[in-house]
């Protein structure tokens, strides 16, 4: 029971930051909130695998939060070069 709690004032935090995406004044501010998503998606399948007893879910968090990390890298690099691909 405490699971479902737990994921459920989760996903109501990652509502917070899909609001951050989207109405972020800076673009710095989006992609933190693009971050904030990513690691409360990573931990809602952990969760949800930690309740349904299937650990193969924990392989598809840990591939998430590394596409996450090279996302988020990426995205940074290319502002950071004023978007523009070399």
């Amino acid at each position: 029971m405490f699971i479902i709690i737990t994921m459920f004032f989760l996903a109501g935090a990652m509502l917070f930051s899909l609001i951050r995406l989207i109405l972020g004044p800076t673009t710095w501010d989006r992609l933190l909130a693009l971050n904030l998503v990513s690691a409360k998606t990573i931990l809602l399948i952990a969760l949800y695998a930690v309740y349904t007893e299937r650990p193969v879910l924990l392989d598809i968090s840990l591939s998430a939060g590394i596409i996450g990390f090279l996302t988020i890298t990426l995205f940074a690099k290319f502002i950071l070069a004023g978007g523009r691909s070399k």
